[in-house]
């Protein structure tokens, strides 16, 4: 039996050496980054298209684990294509009409008001939006709100930032135990 498949979908600028997804994808078998062809400067259509071929190429439907500009690739994505994949974590999803969204992130709002069950889901436990009470990037209320438009289940980690490297979770084995337990499925 084959390792299901991880895919990291990092944020503008990538994610850097210590960073969790860096270090998963240093630390376990079968994960992989969603490369960009430019970090510094994000067009939604282009990243989409990028997460879309990286699915394609991959033997199995993956597990989607997303962070910042990365969800709203992820969500985005999920609402243009129907390749099937097995789950989908979402980590501090920015609000594209915030004060701090980047100025050089293009075409990522309006967001999808819905997204469709993904094809093997049977269920909300696959779909999960991890926040943080103190992301700079979004607010609760912002976050309440994108768990329920888009069917994920929420759950807010306290007052962590922006769930990144400056957050402290070093690899975050409480992330990771997630992601296990949907490949275990």
């Amino acid at each position: 039996m084959t390792t299901r498949p991880v895919l990291l979908i990092p944020g503008i600028y990538n994610s850097g050496p210590t960073h969790w997804q860096s270090l998963w994808q240093t630390r376990h078998a079968g994960v992989a980054r969603v490369e960009q062809a430019d970090w510094d400067h994000p067009v939604c259509g282009t990243w989409v298209r990028a997460l879309d071929d990286a699915i394609a190429a991959l033997p199995q439907p993956p597990i989607l684990v997303a962070h910042s500009l990365g969800c709203l690739v992820a969500v985005h994505w999920a609402a243009r294509h129907h390749r099937a994949v097995h789950a989908l974590l979402l980590v501090a999803v920015p609000d594209p009409s915030g004060p701090n969204f980047p100025a050089d992130a293009r075409g990522f709002a309006p967001l999808p008001a819905s997204l469709p069950a993904l094809p093997t889901q049977p269920s909300m436990t696959r779909r999960v939006l991890m926040s943080s009470t103190t992301d700079p990037y979004s607010t609760p209320g912002f976050s309440a709100q994108c768990a329920s438009a888009w069917n994920a289940e929420p759950v807010v980690l306290g007052a962590r930032g922006h769930l990144n490297a400056d957050s402290g979770l070093g690899d975050w084995p409480e992330g990771w135990a997630l992601v296990e337990r949907w490949r275990g499925e």
